[in-house]
């Protein structure tokens, strides 16, 4: 993999990266390369290659929709009759 290193930026611009990637739980570097990946992804991948690399990141469904449709049914019918 290649590097790319950026020179000349603002202290400010430095500055709301390493906070941006404060908030996403990343390395600045890794924040870097998010969001040189988001912006330039368009350019280069399909929408079913981007559905699939979204789908590989969602952790599978453990439960049942239909279980939380009931309980939520069910605490509406409690809420109710109280």
């Amino acid at each position: 993999m290649g590097q790319l290193i950026v020179r000349g930026l603002d202290d400010a611009i430095i500055q709301a990266l390493k906070q941006r990637a404060a908030r996403t739980g990343r390395a600045a570097e890794a924040e870097h390369r998010a969001i040189l990946e988001q912006a330039l992804r368009p350019e280069t991948e399909s929408f079913a290659q981007a559905a699939a690399r979204l789908r590989a990141r969602t952790p599978p469904q453990t439960t049942d929709s239909t279980d939380i449709v009931r309980r939520d049914r069910d605490r509406d019918h409690t809420e109710t009759t109280m």
